[in-house]
């Protein structure tokens, strides 16, 4: 409009809204650091040790030995840890191989169970196994995926941790021949707490994908809480 001086007046136009802009370079995949430390040696030999227990299993080998190779391989996995923030020498690369030995732990003593002879004892259902492998599987690519587009590794969630526990209480019943409705109750269980990491895990990858680092807090794992829900984008 025109004003007494004739000049037109400049209406304001309403803010724009903020956006959270995303860099569209990816970093890259991180520095893995030294490979050859003490800590790093306890994941590795975790991988050593679960290696006969699927056969045991499955050959019906001697329940002792069986449990005593479950018992060092829990110990390696409590321990690598610690040794490696006692040390110093904590790295990309132990999240790699930690996350890889469980992963190949869990693939080879629930196939075991599938495979072994009925008389065996209890096996586990094919689609519990297939569940617990396909789980895995994408778990390791989109964390790859992710990882470069971060340029570092992220730490597992507690549903990821309650659902590693989970499938290891399982496969203990069905060593020690645990009555029908128990492992019927067990598989439900572990099955839906791994349905739900699997969810958990998916809403992270779509957060870091679309918003990078900013999508995580400090610890640089833990979503920020308008990233925690399905569909909903940053505030």
């Amino acid at each position: 409009m025109v004003g007494r001086s004739g000049k037109i007046a400049q209406q304001s136009s309403p803010p724009r809204p903020t956006t959270l802009t995303t860099p569209s370079a990816s970093p890259g995949l991180p520095d893995l650091g030294r490979i050859w430390t003490a800590a790093h040696g306890l994941s590795l030999s975790r991988a050593v040790l679960v290696a006969p227990i699927p056969w045991l299993d499955y050959t019906g080998g001697p329940i002792g030995w069986t449990f005593a190779l479950i018992g060092l391989a829990i110990a390696t996995d409590w321990f690598d840890g610690r040794v490696a923030r006692m040390t110093d020498t904590v790295s990309e690369w132990g999240k790699v191989l930690d996350a890889t030995a469980d992963k190949l732990a869990a693939a080879a003593v629930t196939l075991a169970r599938l495979l072994r002879p009925e008389s065996a004892g209890p096996n586990l259902p094919l689609w519990f196994v297939a569940l617990a492998i396909a789980r895995d599987a994408l778990l390791a690519l989109g964390g790859l995926v992710q990882s470069r587009r971060l340029g570092r590794f992220t730490s597992s969630l507690w549903s990821g941790k309650v659902a590693v526990a989970a499938l290891a209480i399982t496969v203990i019943a069905a060593l020690l021949r645990a009555p029908t409705a128990v492992m019927e109750a067990l598989v439900g269980f572990t099955a839906a707490v791994m349905a739900y990491s699997i969810i958990k895990y998916g809403v992270r990858f779509r957060a870091i994908m679309r918003y990078g680092l900013a999508a995580l807090e400090d610890d640089g794992s833990t979503l920020r809480p308008q990233h925690r829900v399905v569909g909903r984008g940053a505030s």
